[in-house]
């Protein structure tokens, strides 16, 4: 499946009307490519993933596949640093899209906050105008992706 999104750096979550919120915990096995395991947690369920993404920013191969919560703890055993802790709110816009909003380790200054927005296709990730109040576009800085982070966190362990 092909993931088509970009990305916006927020201070805050916007006041809006907060559609769905994600307790999320998450860590990487592998950088290039990427391969991360993710549990979820929202009001009614929890779910485990495990996720590979492929190479690129505004468009790449993304490959989610479930995971029970045994085979989740197991992976999370293999990992070289602590899990990253994620709030995410989700909110609607306009024409269907989500808008996704992250608070990364806020219990860690200085906590990331980034927003994205997926799209059914490039030429509606490039028609779309971002509301005022998302921050600078870093789709294409990938000094900005999880990935990075979490390198830049297993380098503060050393």
């Amino acid at each position: 499946m092909l993931e088509i999104e970009r990305k916006f750096l927020i201070d805050s979550f916007p006041e809006l009307p907060v559609w769905e919120e994600k307790h999320m915990w998450q860590g990487y096995l592998a950088t290039a490519p990427v391969v991360r395991i993710r549990r979820t947690q929202t009001a009614d369920a929890a779910s485990c993933v495990l996720c590979i993404k492929g190479e690129g920013s505004l468009i790449r191969k993304e490959i989610e596949l479930p995971l029970s919560r045994e085979q989740f703890e197991e992976l999370a055993g293999l990992l070289e640093g602590p899990m990253i802790e994620k709030i995410q709110r989700v909110y609607q816009l306009p024409g269907g899209l989500k808008l996704e909003c992250n608070c990364v380790d806020r219990d860690r200054p200085p906590a990331f906050w980034y927003a994205e927005v997926e799209f059914p296709t490039k030429e509606a990730a490039m028609a779309f105008e971002p509301p005022a109040f998302l921050g600078k576009e870093v789709t294409e800085q990938s000094d900005f992706s999880m990935r990075e982070y979490w390198l830049r966190r297993l380098g503060e362990m050393d």
